[in-house]
């Protein structure tokens, strides 16, 4: 078979027996690929679907129904090491499908198995386009800018000519709160992984106190980063409420926010969890494309993006809320262009506001 030729189900008889599909990015990328996940189940449902994913990111996909085994490799390690991954995946498999557009997915799905569907970049004319072609038996281009993170991934699906299952489907775990949580009360995430996705301390403090005074009990939820839970102790300090950062896994994380009257987050894995819970959820967003990144929200089929590139909006159980400015969203890592930056477009975002648009989604 020639690079860029499709692999249609219909090449494959048998059914493909055991199936691969690599997601070697973060948390995010990989909850977001569990509808292409669960494309191949019902497509094949007597076939067996791994998923290779980073050694950390494995959380997002327990008590996945759609998964079989998760094998969760370290994202960085010497190349002795990486030669023992490929070795111990060597022709494994019927079909790899490598969801990002990675030369490192790329290289797991070509070691793999006979065939091999994947990304080959943002166009095959680029730079190196041929070289990542030749890891490839079906090579598509990779849409970084007008398409959907979940939309992308489903387009692996219809290249395999099955239909697609567009849910986004979260971690599960026992079902439990935590110890002193009980309904009704809403969640809040105020720490994102860079700073360029943040708001500022003094709204969160605003909103969780706007909250209470609505009945609601509030709970701050966030990472095990020492960094991560000080800045959420500090908030629930001075609003009073509790701080739960640090102390769950993401299966926790999501039996939490499936009982939340309201979640509120950046653009993060959280917000992303809580949408697809069913549960209202106000994502704020700034200089990060909502076309790409926004919050699949539950029920949502598409087909396409349910977001526009500019502006705020509501479909489903999730509202989006753009910060201000014609520059907005610009794609870039802070207004200082570093990750570590602030994004004037969220720092500057009101409380008011934001309080305004969380009582209207409890209020519906």
């Amino acid at each position: 078979m020639t690079p860029s030729s499709p692999v249609p189900a219909a090449m494959f008889h048998p059914s493909p027996r055991r199936i691969l599909v690599i997601c070697t990015r973060r948390i995010g990328d990989v909850l977001l690929t569990t509808p292409l996940m669960g494309s191949l189940r019902r497509a094949w449902p007597e076939a067996e679907v791994h998923a290779l994913v980073f050694r950390g990111t494995e959380g997002v996909l327990a008590g996945n129904p759609d998964i079989d085994r998760v094998i969760a490799v370290p994202e960085r390690s010497r190349w002795q090491q990486r030669l023992k991954e490929l070795a111990g995946l060597w022709k494994r498999y019927d079909l790899a499908v490598s969801a990002v557009p990675s030369d490192r997915a790329r290289i797991y799905g070509w070691a793999s198995a006979r065939h091999r569907l994947g990304f080959a970049g943002e166009a095959p004319a680029e730079a190196g386009g041929e070289a990542r072609n030749f890891w490839l038996d079906d090579a598509l281009p990779f849409d970084d800018l007008h398409t959907h993170t979940v939309d992308m991934a489903l387009q692996l699906a219809d290249r395999l000519g099955i239909p697609r299952v567009g849910e986004v489907v979260p971690p599960r775990g026992d079902g439990s709160l935590p110890a002193g949580v009980s309904a009704p009360f809403a969640v809040l995430h105020p720490y994102p992984k860079f700073n360029y996705k943040m708001w500022r301390p003094e709204g969160w403090v605003a909103l969780a106190r706007a909250l209470q005074e609505r009945g609601l009990a509030v709970w701050l939820s966030g990472g095990p980063e020492a960094a991560e839970v000080d800045y959420c102790r500090a908030i629930a300090a001075e609003a009073g409420v509790g701080s739960l950062a640090g102390q769950l896994s993401l299966a926790a994380t999501t039996d939490l926010l499936r009982q939340a009257r309201l979640f509120v987050g950046p653009d993060t894995a959280a917000s992303h969890l809580a949408a697809a819970c069913g549960i209202p959820t106000l994502a704020l967003f700034g200089p990060s494309n909502p076309v790409k990144w926004g919050p699949w929200p539950a029920g949502w089929q598409g087909p396409g993006s349910p977001w526009a590139f500019v502006g705020s909006g509501r479909v489903g159980n999730v509202q989006l809320l753009q910060g201000a400015g014609d520059c907005v969203p610009c794609r870039l890592e802070g207004c200082d262009r570093h990750t570590a930056s602030y994004s004037r477009c969220l720092t500057e975002m009101t409380a008011e506001r934001v309080i305004e648009a969380a009582l209207g989604m409890l209020s519906d």
